[in-house]
């Protein structure tokens, strides 16, 4: 491990500046498309992908979510639109025989429906549907003739006449609705009008069908409840012949599962017990027996997608700390072949008759579409051709020692002008979780500030403080049970290595992080508020004792994070808790949060706010609300909205290291293109 990270310390990305280079803005990072999803025809003739894309509404667009829109590709950087633009394409696929590609619609007062487009021309038709339900997965059988699906709960009549009435009172955790799985009649004329529902254990979410379509696996929680879909989710082998269904029996956190050609083995990766944060840890199954055996288990690595090859090969991703791989197994586990992806970070695989295509990343660019040709691999897309107009600041791997001896991997991006001699102000970028990791590719969104703030001068750091997943279970469990620390030492470590290397200025660094990431910077304006000149934080954690009571995932806080329930111990979760050290509180800063999040509920930003406002009046502090949003802005206007104020807020205080400068107006200036 010390000898890898060794080797990434000294590669850095460097990135080549355009002539007339100039620095990326929050209005670039409002128009950034990148590859949603990608298909392959069974015998790999042909290639399929979406490209993913929210509104510009800094050019006058109207404000919005993201879409898809479904390309066809004919070779590299050649790809044609192949549904009208008002169609979102969404779970795209091939027909068996490759005559179509198929996808979920939701047409014009309809449900959400398999749809399918001839690839040699011709009107697209809707393949399958349920009445009343929308379709969230489908997978279609070898022969063509049938099609499973999975979709929403039956229609409640009864409630809607209720609901018409006035009478909408809603009943929590009582009321809850399950997902049902239907077998359909291929629609040719058209669809099938009575579809034959097959019994399924508990709400199913996860459907897969095997290559001679004689079983399904599904995976199932207990309930619709997102807390039971991470820590009791299960597989399951649904056998059509006998109606058997038999569980997979594991204990944690449940990952891909794919099926090898041949439908005796499954690859699947998941958590190693109850207690492991991620499901990182490869498995194979036997699918006779539904016995399972771990191919990488305790490794310092993470298990990221994993797609059967047409010959039996099993190709997966793996990240390695902050790169990835791309490795081939056979279907016993033993390693056939590892390939390094140049610097690639590759994010998922689909293949068709060995034709293997993957979606990666790098420090130049968001996801793309790519095909591996068995040994290196060739760009298919380009969605953001004006990239090459940006100063990308350099960026690189750095590893640092924590003040336990621990070595400490993150990603460092430097100004685009380069380090000063002063040294740079540095933000501190903290992932959220803390069960993810940062990889050495694209890390600019409207909540990172990456090559924005470096165009803006400042260094960015990413750490992947203890807690996070591509260096084994055991690093990612160092976070268990140990609440701010290490992880949150971590950081304040971070920042004098920084100063140390000659890059940070120490008396301006800064912090900002969403989720876990926004306890971490709520940690860090409090309890280590003479350690950071500015801090802006999104759906954080400030009070431990009232966010277990309010969040959708409660227990999964005890099995994975705290490893108690709040009564074992009230005082730790206190002492654990920002507003705790509110008194210490002189970091400005601004806190967002969306109103309709129930993972961090916005009150955690609102007591935060309060406890700081009363205690420490003279301390620049900020909350904004996002109506309409959750635990993260999907809207485009709200995330434009969020990247203003986060790089004027860093922009007021950290630049100048003022902690007494004057708030920016509440109101970021707005740059649309009818100001222009």
């Amino acid at each position: 491990m010390n000898a890898f990270k060794t080797f990434l310390l000294a590669t850095a990305v460097l990135v080549p500046a355009a002539l007339s280079a100039r620095p990326m803005t929050p209005e670039d990072v409002a128009r950034i498309a990148y590859t949603g999803t990608i298909a392959v025809s069974r015998d790999g003739s042909h290639i399929a992908y979406t490209t993913y894309s929210r509104p510009d509404v800094t050019r006058g667009e109207d404000n919005g979510g993201g879409s898809h829109a479904l390309m066809l590709a004919d070779g590299p950087m050649q790809a044609r639109a192949y549904l009208p633009e008002d169609v979102s394409a969404s779970s795209i696929g091939f027909f068996p025989d490759g005559s179509m590609i198929t996808y979920l619609w939701a047409a014009k007062d309809d449900d959400r429906a398999v749809w399918g487009v001839p690839v040699d021309g011709g009107a697209p038709r809707k393949l399958a549907g349920v009445a009343d339900a929308s379709v969230s997965a489908y997978q279609i059988a070898p022969s063509g003739e049938s099609i499973y699906l999975l979709v929403s709960a039956a229609s409640d009549d009864a409630r809607k006449d209720q609901q018409r009435l006035g009478f909408d009172a809603v009943v929590f955790e009582e009321e809850e609705r399950f997902n049902r799985l239907f077998v359909a009649a291929s629609g040719t004329a058209e669809i099938d009008p009575s579809p034959a529902e097959i019994a399924v254990p508990g709400h199913v979410d996860t459907i897969r069908l095997a290559p001679d379509g004689t079983f399904m696996v599904v995976t199932s929680a207990p309930t619709p409840r997102v807390d039971d879909s991470y820590v009791a989710r299960r597989p399951y082998i649904i056998d059509f012949a006998s109606g058997e269904t038999r569980a997979i029996e594991t204990s944690g956190k449940i990952g891909d599962i794919e099926i090898a050609p041949g439908s005796r083995t499954l690859s699947m990766i998941a958590a190693t017990d109850e207690h492991d944060p991620a499901a990182t840890t490869l498995y194979m199954v036997d699918v006779a027996t539904a016995r399972f055996t771990a191919v990488n288990e305790g490794a310092a690595e993470a298990a990221v997608d994993t797609e059967w090859m047409a010959d039996g090969r099993l190709a997966v991703i793996v990240d390695i700390g902050a790169q990835s791989v791309l490795r081939f197994y056979s279907d016993d586990g033993a390693l056939l072949r590892e390939i390094d992806t140049g610097g690639l970070i590759l994010t998922s695989l689909e293949q068709g008759g060995n034709r293997l295509a993957v979606e990666a990343n790098s420090p130049a660019h968001p996801n793309e579409l790519f095909l591996y040709s068995g040994s290196s691999f060739e760009r298919w897309s380009d969605h953001n051709p004006w990239l090459a107009e940006i100063d990308f600041g350099t960026q690189r791997t750095l590893t640092y020692t924590a003040r336990d001896g621990q070595e400490i991997e993150g990603i460092l991006i430097e100004p685009a002008g380069g380090i000063p001699f002063t040294r740079a102000p540095t933000i501190l970028d903290v992932h959220g979780g803390p069960e993810s990791h940062e990889s050495n590719g694209w890390v600019t969104s409207y909540g990172n500030p990456g090559q924005v703030a470096a165009g803006a001068g400042y260094a960015v750091f990413l750490p992947n403080y203890r807690g996070s997943t591509a260096y084994g279970p055991a690093f990612s469990k160092q976070h268990s049970g140990h609440y701010t620390d290490p992880e949150f030492a971590d950081l304040v470590d971070a920042k004098y290595a920084l100063a140390d290397m000659g890059i940070t200025d120490p008396e301006r660094v800064g912090v900002t992080g969403s989720s876990y990431g926004g306890y971490a910077t709520a940690w860090s304006a409090t309890y280590n508020s003479e350690e950071f000149a500015a801090g802006v934080v999104f759906a954080g954690i400030s009070n431990n004792l009232s966010k277990w009571g309010e969040t959708d995932i409660p227990q999964e806080m005890r099995m994975v994070h705290a490893l108690q329930y709040p009564w074992e111990n009230w005082q730790k979760l206190l002492e654990t808790s920002p507003i705790y050290y509110a008194d210490l509180a002189s970091t400005p800063l601004l806190i967002l949060h969306g109103e309709e999040d129930t993972r961090v509920h916005p009150s955690q930003s609102l007591e935060l706010y309060r406890h700081i406002k009363v205690q420490r009046p003279d301390t620049p502090l900020r909350l904004v609300l996002y109506p309409g949003e959750g635990h993260g802005n999907a809207k485009a206007a709200a995330r434009y909205d969020y990247n203003l104020r986060m790089m004027e807020w860093f922009d007021t205080y950290l630049m100048s290291g003022d902690r007494s400068a004057p708030m920016p107006p509440p109101r970021p200036a707005l740059k649309l293109e009818e100001d222009e």
